[in-house]
């Protein structure tokens, strides 16, 4: 039986880094700008619109719940808003509920036709 040489123990040393000790403290930062610039901008942006829409809901506005009903509210109140969605049916509901502000005649937005 042959002995084969321990060549595995007689292996370079890895070579240092010859990088900057700045370089991942910066590569972080950067990524954490890219981040904040694509996702929690935007996001703080489309929930600053949506509170400002929530608020401005007044008696007599037609609006879209996010159970996909449409209604008229007929009464605000400080959290909530009672909204008539058929005839002699009204139901207290909070203002989260409200996903869209309709005009009149309106339908709502990204919606599409049944096939």
């Amino acid at each position: 039986m042959y002995l084969l040489p321990l060549t595995l123990a007689e292996a370079a040393p890895a070579p240092a880094s010859s990088g900057s000790p700045y370089q991942f403290p910066v590569m972080m930062l950067i990524l954490f700008a890219i981040m904040y610039v694509m996702m929690i901008r935007p996001q703080r942006r489309r929930e600053k619109e949506r509170k400002a829409m929530i608020a401005s809901i007044k008696s007599g506005s037609r609006v879209l719940l996010t159970s996909g009903i449409i209604g008229e509210v007929v009464a605000v109140k400080e959290n909530t808003l009672v909204v008539k969605i058929a005839e002699n049916t009204k139901v207290e509901l909070v203002r989260a509920a409200i996903s869209q502000i309709l005009e009149k005649g309106e339908t709502p937005a990204n919606i599409e036709p049944a096939k």
